[in-house]
């Protein structure tokens, strides 16, 4: 925890970890009343959620294109350098951005064996299940997050044949930095092709990884507030 450093005066895990804990004690506190103030909060996640879900279908779609593109330039004696690694960058996105959603659908296998012992012992332990899935998930999204600061950071670039446009670089960095320093980054912009930064591939990454720790912990203060998963359709074993 020593290079979790502080926000607003307080250490980056307390923010991570111990307020959504108290925030899901609170939830098994206060129950149906916690349900009345958090439900327009849960609808609007599970609009977030929905619209990651078609983002990664969006992707899936652009992986089928790569590979019609990849055959046709094969038929064509047409080089289409970097298809292999955009593929790749495609595939990437379509599975983070997809954790989140299949999360909430119940697509993510969930073994429910000592579940089913009865309902006291369903409910403590699925509650404790996700709770420690929603921690490793945010160490897992907090890591994310420095993987891609790292890159930027290193200025690491892929070693393959891929090629990313100067100005989608910087349509990227627009969102890292003030608005009052967005003239003089497109202004530094180039408009040529250069090899793509490590970075922008990993940014569904830390995306996906976010939105599912964010998904975890918003089920879990749904579980502690109605008393029963509102996760359905879960594969059992």
């Amino acid at each position: 925890m020593r290079d979790w450093q502080a926000l607003l005066g307080l250490p980056l895990w307390v923010w991570l970890f111990v307020f959504p804990t108290v925030l899901v004690l609170c939830c098994l506190w206060q129950g149906p009343a916690a349900a009345r103030i958090l439900r327009p909060v849960w609808r609007g996640l599970d609009r977030i959620y929905a619209a990651a879900g078609a983002v990664a279908a969006v992707f899936m779609v652009l992986i089928l294109l790569l590979i019609i593109a990849q055959m046709i330039a094969r038929w064509s004696s047409i080089t289409f350098p970097g298809s292999t690694e955009y593929a790749g960058y495609a595939m990437a996105a379509t599975s983070f951005f997809a954790l989140a959603y299949t999360l909430t659908q119940g697509a993510h296998i969930r073994v429910s064996i000592f579940l089913n012992l009865n309902a006291f012992t369903k409910f403590w332990l699925d509650a404790l299940a996700m709770w420690i899935a929603a921690v490793t998930a945010t160490y897992f999204a907090r890591y994310a997050i420095k993987t891609n600061l790292m890159s930027e950071m290193l200025n690491d670039r892929t070693q393959g044949q891929d090629y990313t446009p100067e100005w989608l670089i910087t349509f990227f960095k627009m969102f890292a930095t003030s608005p009052l320093d967005w003239g003089t980054l497109w202004a530094s912009s180039g408009e040529g092709w250069v090899y793509t930064p490590v970075w922008v591939p990993q940014l569904p990454m830390s995306i996906g990884t976010v939105l599912l720790a964010i998904a975890i912990w918003d089920y879990l203060t749904r579980l502690m507030c109605l008393r029963e998963t509102q996760i359905h359709g879960e594969v059992l074993e």
